[in-house]
């Protein structure tokens, strides 16, 4: 019997961003829905603060070739 292969968990890259105070929800929300387009990032972490402003923490994908020759 041959053993199974290891299976590799996905790796990610964050990126953090900081709203300030005066960021209305459709400009939080366009700025998101930006780089979830152009950068392929999605939402992992949104804090709102009860100053009112909001750390946002993104992540995507890190995709690593493997060679097979």
């Amino acid at each position: 019997m041959t053993p199974p292969k290891p299976v590799r968990q996905p790796e990610y890259e964050y990126q953090s961003l900081r709203m300030p105070r005066g960021t209305t929800r459709n400009a939080a929300r366009q700025l998101l829905t930006e780089h979830a387009e152009y950068g392929h990032w999605e939402l992992d972490r949104l804090r709102l603060f009860p100053d009112g402003s909001r750390t946002v923490r993104l992540k995507r994908r890190i995709i690593r070739q493997v060679r097979s020759w």
